[in-house]
């Protein structure tokens, strides 16, 4: 009852002129004929791919570009709807959320661009690729790609699939435990819907942290991309006599920031560290943030390491967070690298800080060797390598340094 209402709310918008439509939607929804960005231009190469709808923490936009750079042939698009006070990472093509949702213009000129002038596609968190229109559902639109001969990937991010009773289960530190409370049942829903459609599908899928094999076992790991020379910092960290420990969660309740903030900030007020908590800053001035950090405290409950790890890694920081034996033992088995990430958990911060103070040599050199890590494993060449099955099959691996 509920999709038969939202597919007739559809079509009943559809017969809205498209000026009175983006004026009458609420709030972020709505837009103007001038917010109608033009019509995105495939790129001039032989393998063309598009990458859409949602480009967290810029990451469509870096494996688009390392895909580019690091394969023979392969040009890239990506995609993103934007929100009023979203992150503003970079991104090739970008729509406002309220376009993306209800403008059948954009939608159809988007679609006839893609299906006829891309051969390949990636589809991201299992959101729709060509526009939110109530009548149309994600699955329709991925096999209208494949009816128009285009090969096409599925992509998940995080909380699109990661299914919270079974991380629960798994980790004692999981957010869903009960950080999370109201929200996990909508998460459990999401995560088992989208299983469902990955399933319907069959489609080749990649996922975009470790962690997520135990969600998706036959996924493919798409490691995160930095620039890696961007985020450098040549002042070592614990050279002065108070380590400034920075901890700037994108989400503190999956993060665990409730874990983090009392043990920082007893140390602080003990006059061990510096602790600064970030918040609502701009990631284009992160890099001055690790700059002037010795210590960052990623997070502690997810098991796995992201972007934000990745650039402090790169700047060389001492980097403390909970990740779980099997994503560290994946990381050796691709790299031949040990994670240079200190383990800790909630429970054990206070002392990995007090220890890492007392004896600062052995967390000088797991920093020293976060920019080689990032390099090896993160800076697009390993992506490129996952990519190249789905958009090269059949041509030879490219070995890496």
């Amino acid at each position: 009852m509920k999709s038969a209402l939202k597919w007739l709310a559809g079509r009943l918008l559809r017969l809205l002129p498209e000026a009175l439509r983006g004026e009458i939607l609420p709030g972020p929804y709505g837009y103007s004929l001038a917010d109608i960005p033009p019509a995105i231009v495939p790129p001039s190469a032989p393998v063309r791919l598009f990458i859409s709808p949602v480009n967290y923490a810029g990451q469509a936009r870096e494996w688009g570009r390392a895909a580019a750079q690091n394969l023979p042939g392969v040009g890239a698009v990506n995609l993103a709807f934007r929100t009023p006070g979203g992150f503003t990472h970079a991104t090739d093509a970008v729509v406002p959320v309220g376009v993306w949702a209800a403008s059948s213009r954009w939608q159809r000129e988007l679609r006839r661009e893609v299906l006829g002038g891309f051969t390949h596609a990636i589809v991201e968190a299992q959101r729709w690729p060509f526009g939110a229109p109530l009548d149309e559902s994600v699955e329709s639109q991925v096999r209208d790609m494949r009816r128009a001969g285009l090969f096409v990937a599925m992509l998940c991010h995080g909380s699109d699939i990661r299914l919270p009773s079974r991380h629960a289960a798994l980790n004692p530190e999981s957010p869903f435990a009960g950080a999370l409370g109201v929200t996990t049942a909508t998460l459990e829903r999401g995560a088992l819907n989208s299983r469902r459609l990955l399933d319907r599908l069959g489609l080749p899928v990649f996922i975009s942290t470790a962690d997520l094999l135990v969600d998706v076992p036959h996924a493919t790991w798409l490691p995160v991309v930095i620039d890696v020379e961007a985020w450098r910092v040549d002042t070592p960290p614990l050279s002065g006599s108070r380590p400034v420990v920075v901890h700037a969660p994108s989400r503190g309740a999956m993060k665990g920031s409730d874990l983090v903030d009392p043990v920082a900030h007893a140390l602080h007020d003990e006059g061990l560290i510096e602790y600064r908590r970030i918040t609502g800053i701009p990631h284009d001035q992160m890099r001055e943030v690790y700059g002037t950090a010795d210590i960052v405290l990623d997070q502690f409950r997810l098991g796995d390491y992201g972007v934000a790890a990745c650039e402090a890694m790169a700047a060389g920081r001492v980097v403390i967070g909970h990740v779980t034996e099997g994503v560290r033992a994946l990381v050796r088995e691709a790299a031949g690298l040990e994670l240079p990430i200190i383990e800790a958990t909630g429970a054990s911060l206070e002392a990995a800080l007090r220890g890492i103070v007392a004896h600062p040599t052995r967390a000088t050199l797991t920093a020293q060797a976060g920019p080689g890590y990032v390099r090896a494993l993160h800076d697009g060449r390993r992506s490129a390598e996952a990519l190249r099955p789905f958009l090269l099959p059949g041509v030879a691996v490219t070995p890496l340094d």
